[in-house]
């Protein structure tokens, strides 16, 4: 299995959750049986800052990335806090992972490279609004279309449950 890691961001916030910084949380991509199918679980998720996410392709089927919306990866518009830095996995073949720690406060859209078109997205929520430094959730944009945006858990949610799975998951 390769293991790939990365730090990201400043803040010092916490969120009341069974969380706590330093914890790890998989986030599993995933695909149907003929493939017509693919998504991250959970598809949106809050955090405390200082959590490391550890995405995991357990897709026989594909390959995917987490790739966070940021001008410094493919032109893409800003989807994560200020503070935070971009992350891309590379493509992970299945069974491989890639680990990122989240720490500036705020909201974190991510895709999968070659799968945004399917809404193969997700959201993190990291602390919570009115935490130092908190950033909500990028406007729509026209670099999405309406689907993938509509894709998007709303922070509401997940703040709510702490952890919102895709729709159209089997």
């Amino acid at each position: 299995m390769i293991s790939r890691r990365l730090i990201l961001g400043g803040g010092l916030a916490a969120l009341a959750c069974p969380l706590r910084a330093g914890d790890r949380v998989d986030i599993t991509m995933r695909g149907s049986a003929r493939g017509e199918k693919v998504w991250f679980s959970p598809q949106g998720l809050a955090v405390p800052p200082g959590t490391t996410l550890r995405f995991v392709n357990h897709d026989p089927g594909n390959s995917h990335t987490s790739t966070a919306y940021h001008p410094d990866i493919l032109g893409r518009q800003r989807r994560i806090p200020k503070a935070a830095t971009p992350w891309d996995s590379d493509f992970l073949l299945p069974d491989q992972a890639f680990e990122v720690t989240l720490t500036a406060p705020g909201v974190y859209d991510y895709y999968c490279q070659p799968h945004e078109m399917a809404a193969m997205v997700g959201r993190i929520v990291v602390g919570h609004p009115g935490d130092p430094g908190w950033e909500g959730p990028a406007p729509d944009s026209e670099d999405l279309m309406p689907e993938v945006l509509a894709a998007f858990p709303t922070v509401e949610a997940i703040l709510a449950k702490g952890r919102v799975e895709p729709e159209s998951a089997p």
